[in-house]
């Protein structure tokens, strides 16, 4: 049976029930928190489309998709590919279940990767263009470490950050490098926190290793368009893991290593 559509839009203003300062995506989540307590929506209730959500709010998909994100992570509503976000569990108070700072790193989090596919996906196109025999070397090694790390138990965090390292080395463009060591602090806190959520589904974990095959196989076969596709999609898929994980997890460990990232940033 088709899920109730949970409630539409009317007149609502933005600024209701928001929090002063908050970023867009959370002062969004949280009208949306306050409909669905105000209007005391059962769960299985669906929200409207991100579409309209966007138009209704003025705000891009992106702010829409990061306030559902937040909500997942409290536990208050689920989403299904295709399908849409839906009422996880009623709601009976107005107030995240999650400290304020958690709820801020997952926007810095949502953040970072945004700017490292505009970062990633020049530097892979570049290395596809200009690497030489030794940088294609390095990075399969580089990459080769992250799965050797895995196996072993460890969580690959220091490995991941030099695979991306040696991509950026075969650009032949030292402010490249520079570039991507400069955020090295923030990288290592994000990656630590998908790393993480990736580590405790098996899927997830297949994903990310496909996908930086993917990256190294584009640049080994001199192809820019599809290195840059290659890196593209893994940072887009990365936001979309963590839009994945559950209120467990950023109640967790993921919350703390989250956390880091806001106080880094």
């Amino acid at each position: 049976m088709e899920p109730k559509v949970g409630f539409g839009f009317g007149a609502a203003d933005i600024d209701e029930g928001v929090m002063a300062g908050a970023s867009l995506s959370a002062r969004v989540a949280t009208v949306l928190l306050n409909k669905i307590q105000g209007e005391n929506l059962p769960a299985g209730a669906r929200l409207p489309t991100e579409n309209a959500m966007a138009q209704h709010f003025g705000v891009s998909r992106t702010v829409i998709r990061e306030a559902i994100m937040t909500l997942k992570a409290e536990g208050v509503v689920e989403t299904h590919q295709g399908r849409g976000a839906f009422v996880r569990r009623p709601v009976n108070d107005g107030s995240f279940l999650m400290d304020p700072l958690t709820t801020k790193s997952i926007s810095n989090l949502l953040g970072l990767i945004e700017v490292r596919r505009g970062i990633e996906s020049e530097v892979a196109s570049l290395a596809a263009l200009r690497r030489d025999a030794a940088q294609v070397e390095d990075i399969r090694r580089a990459k080769a470490r992250i799965d050797e790390a895995v196996a072993a138990g460890g969580d690959g965090v220091d490995e991941d950050v030099g695979f991306h390292l040696a991509i950026a080395r075969a650009t032949g463009n030292h402010y490249w490098v520079k570039l991507v060591e400069m955020f090295t602090h923030q990288i290592r806190s994000a990656i630590a926190v998908t790393r993480a959520n990736e580590a405790r589904r098996a899927d997830f974990a297949l994903e990310v290793k496909a996908e930086h095959d993917r990256i190294v196989d584009a640049i080994v076969g001199r192809d820019p368009a599809a290195a840059r596709a290659a890196a593209t999609d893994h940072m887009q898929r990365a936001a979309e893991r963590v839009a994945a994980a559950d209120h467990e997890f950023w109640t967790r460990e993921g919350g703390e290593y989250a956390r880091r990232l806001a106080e880094k940033s």
